[in-house]
């Protein structure tokens, strides 16, 4: 890993319904994320917010479920982390939705592939056909690998930023209808919370880096829902029965171990569902574990 730390502020809420998620990079940053990683010896570096139109300005898109403005962000979100990448740096992307994935990984994948550790309660499969709600946050990993809204595949650079097979999801739990059957058919590597029940998180780690090994650098999405909301409240999207805190620390050190990580999106922070910035606070919690805080 690099040892440069860039944070990059992605107040995005245009990808679902739920308001205050645009909050979540102030949340992470009250919580102490860049003193936490300075800590570890990491040179860190905050370049404030990306610019983000504001909901209620861009009521003309509703409609369209905000897809002019979240493209319009994302390719800011790309060209900030393919510039971080190419000037050595980790981007550290605070969101926000999970949108703004698809600028995130598609521009550190530019200059070349890279592998994608997902960890969320859904599967983000969906496309504009299969999604019950139209959300575009539900549709990013489709379009990372090529399904769904042209505007959203072509973003950055035209076609897919992602095969399947670079991309491992952890900790599913609900699924739409068509949505399952499209994962079934894909050839992205599932973990879901039953895998994890019945053989444990450091199984799975290891396996799913195991199936991601043909590449030499890693991406971590972490959707802060994929945890279970008795250990984070503030999400916008429950889902009872996730990750424990301890299963995704225990996750978070084995992919510390590997020292492939070379970005992160930390996303779905809402803090006015929060009690006392708790989520926020848990989830620099685990980003300083998969950055190699360690308990000895």
């Amino acid at each position: 890993m690099e040892n440069r730390i860039r944070m990059i502020g992605v107040p995005l809420d245009l990808g679902q319904e739920q308001r205050g998620v645009d909050l979540g990079p102030g949340a992470l940053r009250y919580a102490g994320l860049s003193a936490r990683l300075t800590g570890l010896g990491y040179q860190v570096e905050d370049i404030g917010n990306l610019e983000v139109p504001v909901r209620d300005v861009v009521t003309a898109e509703r409609q369209q479920h905000y897809l002019p403005s979240i493209g319009k962000v994302c390719e800011t979100v790309y060209q900030a982390g393919r510039t971080a990448v190419a000037q050595g740096c980790i981007p550290v992307f605070m969101g926000g939705d999970h949108s703004l994935a698809l600028g995130s990984i598609g521009g550190v994948t530019h200059e070349q592939p890279t592998a994608v550790i997902w960890v969320d309660a859904h599967g983000d499969f969906n496309t504009p056909e299969t999604s019950p709600s139209g959300n575009i946050h539900g549709m990013v990993l489709a379009a990372l690998l090529g399904e769904g809204h042209s505007e959203l595949v072509h973003l950055g650079r035209p076609g897919p930023k992602l095969s399947g097979s670079d991309v491992v999801l952890i900790g599913l739990r609900e699924l739409d209808p068509q949505e399952k059957v499209r994962l079934r058919e894909s050839s992205v590597n599932v973990y879901t919370m039953r895998d994890i029940d019945e053989r444990g998180i450091g199984a799975i780690a290891r396996e799913a880096l195991g199936k991601l090994a043909h590449r030499t650098r890693l991406h971590l999405s972490l959707d802060l829902d994929g945890l279970d909301p008795l250990e984070v409240p503030g999400v916008g999207t429950t889902s009872p029965g996730g990750i424990t805190y301890r299963e995704a620390q225990l996750l978070m050190e084995i992919i510390a171990d590997t020292k492939l990580l070379c970005s992160m999106d930390i996303v779905e922070i809402n803090p006015i569902l929060d009690h006392g910035n708790r989520t926020a606070k848990i989830a620099v919690e685990l980003a300083a574990s998969a950055f190699g805080e360690a308990i000895m």
